[in-house]
């Protein structure tokens, strides 16, 4: 999934984040490096990628690894069944 920011004139596209979502597979670094090269792509196409968020969302929740990195990148987030069934 991609979210976009709106057009500004005379300036590149800006593509907020991108993200994968799993329901029967924890998710891994693996899942990331696609997201990382997806932006980079988006960028050497002429999309503004500097600040973009890469976001998992998991039904099965992330390894380890995955966590550690996503508290040391405020670009990176984690979206499990809690934060998406969380009552109002």
């Amino acid at each position: 999934m991609v979210v976009l920011a709106a057009q500004e004139p005379g300036c590149p596209r800006r593509v907020l984040s991108l993200g994968e979502a799993k329901w029967g597979e924890t998710m891994n670094g693996h899942h990331v490096e696609r997201l990382a090269r997806a932006r980079d792509l988006l960028g050497d196409k002429g999309y503004e990628t500097r600040d973009t968020v890469l976001a998992c969302y998991s039904g099965s929740g992330f390894t380890d690894d995955l966590r550690q990195a996503a508290e040391e990148d405020d670009r990176l987030r984690l979206i499990g069944l809690n934060a998406l069934y969380r009552p109002c």
